[in-house]
């Protein structure tokens, strides 16, 4: 494809898949932006605890997209496995309100949630690498307009849900979650001529229904799973372990069947991976350690306007993803075709280095807090403001990393593999979040500010060191990526 198309001009299946992602993160980030307040306020659960299973659930969300992305490449194709997926996230949805504090009834809804996310994470992005060559200068753009999508249903509902599930119960705003999946369900079938004939082998031959069949038998059987998985988090952990390591497994079998150029990338993809465990780790706070911050010493108001739902504030995260993206998509495709472009280690190096700064700028913010304790909302917004351009950085061109360095048919399979580093920061990020819990009764702003001021100082500077060591292993990953530039 010619070097002149524009970052920003796109096929028109991508904006059909763009709606589609938007609508169905509308959903999950509702139910994100408010479950672990929700388990604290209606089921009970101290801050530990919480934050415990707020991970446990986090890496399942992420745990099961291998699967999903193994079915969408082998079993029934993209598209269908799609559907699937959005479905079942759908009912989740619905038994969360129906649930209300029914603790038994909320690990089956989750686990819902848990699986059918698994089933649809990997397959959007995997049929929006089909639309181009591995070649096309529009490929970063594409993919960090695609997260863009992901970033605008997030911040449409990280507002909506907490401030509707304050006035008229949680209930309601869990069923708003459902009507987000429909509204992505509807309009995947409505519009998915633009998508005929893109898909994996398996989604271009006829439906064979005893596959069906395997495939809904095996769903049922997982979110039985995962609802025991979830009353019982040793086992869950460890089966995360089982998974991880067959899954890299897989990856490694495969990279040793490879040769040269393909082998190289693969390793680069590797190692890139595991970075991203460690920025995933630190995006867990947000919903967590940041969120729980926001509620208990920041205050409660911006520009002048009073926030009653403090949780609300996790919408900051999605705006900047939101207004940073066409600039990075842009500068991407201009830098790109000039050849003067910043390789992916060291986009991955800077994102790592932007997320150390979000976490620095919190202690010297509790320098200024009042006498009672409350900072100014004003160092949460920058904190928010560095951790999503540094997520824009790693997180947002993940997905392209994967579509650039993996082989084609393991394009589904691996983007799993790259959601499940963001399993396993789900416990990480669990157990980190939980350094912040103040000791049970202490609720003194004054006590939880000095708390939480380690805390994130220790973040911080632990993330500066491996920001550094980033930074050392940048040349090595180059010339592993651009070894078959140098074939060619």
């Amino acid at each position: 494809m010619s070097n002149k198309v524009s970052s920003l001009k796109q096929p028109r299946a991508f904006y059909m898949i763009f709606f589609l992602e938007m609508w169905e993160r509308f959903g999950y980030y509702g139910l994100q932006a408010v479950l672990a307040s929700f388990f604290v306020k209606s089921l009970g659960m101290g801050d530990t605890e919480s934050f415990t299973i707020f991970g446990a659930f986090s890496a399942m969300v992420y745990g099961f997209v291998a699967i999903g992305g193994y079915i969408g490449d082998k079993v029934l194709g993209t598209q269908r496995t799609i559907i699937l997926g959005a479905v079942t996230m759908m009912l989740g949805y619905i038994l969360m309100g129906i649930a209300n504090v029914d603790k038994n009834l909320v690990y089956i809804s989750l686990a819902f949630v848990a699986v059918g996310n698994g089933l649809f994470k990997a397959n959007p992005s995997s049929l929006l690498s089909k639309l181009y060559e591995k070649d096309d200068p529009r490929l970063d753009g594409a993919f960090t307009l695609y997260y863009m999508s992901v970033n605008i249903g997030a911040f449409l509902s990280t507002i909506a849900i907490p401030i509707l599930g304050g006035m008229h119960g949680l209930s309601i705003g869990f069923y708003i979650c459902a009507i987000g999946l429909a509204v992505a369900i509807a309009s995947f079938l409505f519009f998915r001529k633009l998508v005929a004939g893109v898909d994996s082998q398996a989604g271009l031959e006829s439906l064979n229904y005893k596959k069906l069949g395997i495939v809904l038998i095996g769903e049922i059987f997982i979110i039985a799973l995962a609802t025991y998985m979830l009353k019982n988090l040793t086992v869950a952990h460890i089966l995360l372990m089982v998974v991880a390591a067959s899954v890299f497994g897989v990856f490694f079998k495969e990279m040793l069947k490879s040769s040269g150029s393909e082998r190289n990338k693969m390793i680069a993809a590797f190692i890139l991976m595991l970075q991203a465990v460690i920025f995933f780790t630190l995006y867990q706070q947000m919903p967590t350690s940041l969120n729980f911050f926001a509620i208990k010493n920041v205050e409660h108001s911006i520009l002048g306007i009073s926030v009653p739902n403090p949780e609300t504030f996790q919408a900051l995260n999605p705006f900047w993803i939101a207004v940073v993206s066409p600039i990075f998509a842009y500068l991407y495709g201009h830098f790109g075709k000039q050849g003067k472009d910043l390789s992916m280690p060291a986009k991955f190096a800077l994102g790592m280095i932007l997320c150390a700064i979000a976490f620095l700028i919190l202690p010297l913010g509790a320098m200024f807090a009042n006498s009672e304790g409350i900072v100014s909302v004003w160092w949460l917004v920058a904190t928010y403001f560095f951790q999503s351009v540094g997520e824009l950085l790693i997180s947002g061109l993940g997905l392209s990393m994967v579509a650039k360095l993996v082989p084609q048919r393991m394009v589904g399979f691996i983007m799993g593999a790259w959601f499940l580093t963001t399993a396993a920061s789900g416990v990480i990020g669990g157990w980190v979040a939980s350094l912040t819990a103040a000791p049970e009764g202490v609720t003194d702003p004054l006590q939880t500010l000095a708390i939480y001021s380690k805390v994130f100082m220790q973040i911080g500077i632990a993330t500066t060191v491996i920001s550094l060591l980033m930074i050392f292993t940048i040349p090595l990953l180059r010339r592993l990526i651009e070894s078959e530039e140098k074939k060619k």
